[in-house]
This record gives structure tokens, sequence and C-alpha cells, in this order.
């Protein structure tokens, strides 16, 4: 598994799914958490570029509203928004 896959498998797992379960239709995504989780340093831009691709929006049936903040930094965040 490619280390853009585990980020987008954590990603879904973690906040995809349990927003499906609960009936919300956005939620966020902050990439120095998911950095952190997943135990990688230096990786910043590796979690960005993961969360801002099509593959990923289309494999977990979302779509990204914004992203606001620094690019590529800890304190990034990516809103998406739950599809059917």
């Amino acid at each position: 598994m490619s280390l853009a896959d585990e980020i987008r498998a954590y990603v879904d797992s973690n906040y995809v799914q349990p927003a499906r379960r609960s009936g919300q239709s956005r939620f966020e995504v902050v990439v120095g958490e998911v950095h952190t989780v997943l135990g990688y340093k230096n990786r910043l831009p590796a979690v960005c570029a993961a969360l801002g691709t099509e593959r990923f929006e289309q494999e977990s049936r979302v779509r990204r509203v914004s992203i606001e903040g620094p690019l590529n930094g800890s304190t990034t965040l990516f809103a998406f928004e739950l599809l059917l």
C-alpha cells in the first residue's frame, strides 16, 4: 500500500464513514491531525496531496468544498461534502 493509499484509507475510515453514519452532510480534516495519528515525520505535503486528489473524492464519494490555511501546513483544513 502506498503512502497516499494509507492516508486515503485512514481518512475514509476515520472521517468519511463516521460522518456518513451520523448523518452529517459535511466534514473537515485538519492535515496535522492525520499526520500525527499516522506517525509521520515531514510528510505534510503527502497528506495534502492525498486529500487533494480526484481519486480520493471518487473513492470516498465526497466533494471538496474548500481548503483553508497554509499550503502543505499542519493547520491546513480540507472541508468536504458527502455525496450519495
